[in-house]
């Protein structure tokens, strides 16, 4: 979960699912819209990022698991000033990125067109931004293009970096997640050589409209069409990302 620390009702920015398999060595990514409209459970109907203003990640754990049936052992939450430390900590060299345009509202910089390697806040510039045709839609699939080539980045350094870093970085983010299972996953990772990560995001194409309600403009799904794209996701173990993570449809803000 990445929380934005301005936000007064303190609502979850980025909500994101990750799946690693310890005997594949299968690492998935599901980004789930802030706009997604489902019910919380106690709260009714409203946008899935208000759940952790009600309940914090024990409520987002339940409302995932009341509206996609997937139960989801472990959180982490990072904030605007955690996710810069934590990246440049696993990928001191930087992100290359290739910026399709200028960016600059509404993320306190401006980023310029072209390649370019990316470091600590202009990274979270990079995966902030949303004031364009694609709305939070081009969002989402930079937050996963960056999480993708950070883990590209993890190596047998990294690993043998990995208690150090997490003694840096435990004060950059909270987790239920104890430090013999990260350094067990860590070392899954690199030991196992896994493959590039697969992503997905929820909602998947042509699942989903447009709609104004009193908790304002949602991404009102098919919930069905939802929870099986989901459950093939994380249970196929030759997955190939498809066009259900695909950007092309404007969202709602």
């Amino acid at each position: 979960m990445g929380s934005d620390a301005r936000d007064e009702d303190g609502r979850s920015d980025s909500l994101m699912i990750a799946h690693y398999d310890q005997t594949t060595n299968d690492v998935k990514l599901v980004s789930i819209m802030r706009d997604t409209y489902v019910d919380i459970p106690g709260h009714g109907m409203n946008k899935i990022n208000a759940a952790f203003a009600f309940g914090g990640p024990e409520l987002v754990r339940k409302t995932i698991k009341q509206n996609f049936d997937i139960d989801v052992n472990y959180y982490a939450l990072v904030d605007f000033k955690g996710f810069p430390k934590i990246v440049d900590l696993l990928a001191p060299d930087g992100i290359e990125v290739d910026i399709p345009y200028e960016m600059s509202y509404g993320i306190g910089m401006t980023l310029h067109p072209g390649k370019q390697v990316l470091h600590g806040d202009e990274l979270l510039g990079y995966v902030r931004f949303r004031h364009d045709r694609l709305s939070d839609f081009g969002r989402v699939e930079r937050q996963q293009e960056v999480l993708t080539k950070v883990k590209e980045q993890i190596g047998v350094s990294s690993l043998m970096n990995l208690p150090k870093l997490l003694g840096v970085a435990d004060s950059y983010f909270d987790t239920n997640v104890d430090n013999k299972t990260i350094l067990t996953i860590g070392k899954g990772i690199v030991n196992g050589k896994s493959k590039g990560m697969e992503t997905l995001r929820i909602p998947v194409a042509d699942s989903y409209e447009d709609k104004r309600t009193n908790v304002g403009d949602v991404l009102d799904i098919n919930l069905d069409k939802n929870k099986q794209a989901l459950e093939e996701f994380l249970s196929s173990k030759d997955n190939e990302t498809d066009d259900a993570s695909s950007s092309e449809s404007k969202g709602s803000n």
